[in-house]
């Protein structure tokens, strides 16, 4: 071998042991990885792989869900559903409910992230104070607002004399409705405004400085480099208000239970109710597979409308 080959063979030699060297590396992580996450991971599938089963088992036949007595009638369930008027006045409830908090919630989410990031005075103990309302289990936070609908707004309409205080929140289905928006929306903005500030925050600060060069006010910068920047946060923003949104139990359960005269039963109460309270698993079963199809259908439809309109950074 000439002289002149021996850099070139020894560089080519180096690159073949660094590559085996990483491949072992590659190799010796991912079964570090299989060995300690592995059996969770199979744990869970497990345990969500035999649910998610025995649900489309019980979807075909009527049980009562106590004694041991099953009979198994097909797609019965499935067709008593197109005649479940219950059924469609929850699904109807959900998707407005869905719709309407998933927007506003959003919005008031990025509002609260654009507020926050600015330079100001206490900026940490801001976030916190948004943040707050998200740690707040469901069951005490719908009981809280009961009161707060029920007894504190209408102490203060008897003091102030003020019309929003005297209307009755929770006793009507156009009030009831919006009172379980306002919960939720009071529950979920923080969770959305700690996920757009994290988006903010990554966007290039070069960015701005050359908008600011170029003459831009705050507003024009917002528009033209935060907004198209964040739509990742965006799609998992509008991901997960969707589909909390529509799975929404607990809130409702203690703040209306479905009511006034059951306009604001959600679909996973109809759920609870049909399973535990009328004692028919098997529709309840059924409810619940066709429920979990729209859901997973309605969440993939949106995660591929919002990713087109995401930018590369």
């Amino acid at each position: 071998m000439a002289l002149k080959e021996l850099p070139r063979a020894a560089a080519s030699a180096g690159r073949t042991t660094a590559g085996r060297r990483s491949s072992r590396t590659g190799r010796t992580a991912r079964r570090d990885d299989a060995m300690f996450v592995g059996p969770a991971v199979l744990l869970f599938g497990g345990i969500l792989g035999a649910g998610f089963i025995l649900g489309l088992w019980y979807s075909l036949v009527e049980w009562n869900g106590v004694n041991r007595e099953m009979t198994f009638i097909g797609l019965e369930n499935y067709a008593t559903l197109l005649s479940d008027d219950r059924m469609r006045g929850s699904a109807w409830f959900t998707a407005r409910f869905a719709l309407v908090t998933t927007v506003l919630s959003n919005l008031m989410g990025l509002g609260l992230a654009l507020l926050v990031t600015q330079p100001a005075p206490f900026q940490r103990l801001y976030r916190a104070m948004f943040f707050l309302p998200n740690v707040i289990g469901g069951i005490l936070l719908g009981f809280i607002f009961r009161f707060v609908f029920s007894t504190a707004f209408d102490s203060l309409g008897e003091l102030t004399g003020v019309g929003l205080f005297q209307l009755p929140w929770l006793g009507t289905p156009a009030t009831g409705f919006w009172g379980t928006v306002i919960v939720f929306m009071w529950r979920s903005s923080g969770y959305l405004m700690a996920i757009y500030v994290a988006a903010i925050v990554s966007v290039d600060e070069d960015l701005y400085e050359a908008a600011r060069v170029d003459g831009a006010n705050w507003l024009q910068s917002t528009r033209r480099i935060t907004l198209p920047l964040i739509m990742p946060a965006v799609t998992v923003g509008v991901f997960l208000m969707l589909s909390i949104s529509s799975k929404l139990f607990d809130v409702i359960f203690a703040l209306t239970n479905g009511g006034p005269y059951g306009s604001t039963e959600a679909f996973a109460l109809n759920i609870y109710n049909e399973a535990f309270i009328y004692n028919n698993l098997g529709l309840a079963s059924a409810k619940a597979v066709v429920f979990f199809v729209a859901v997973g259908v309605l969440t993939l439809v949106q995660v591929r409308f919002t990713q087109r309109r995401e930018v590369e950074r």
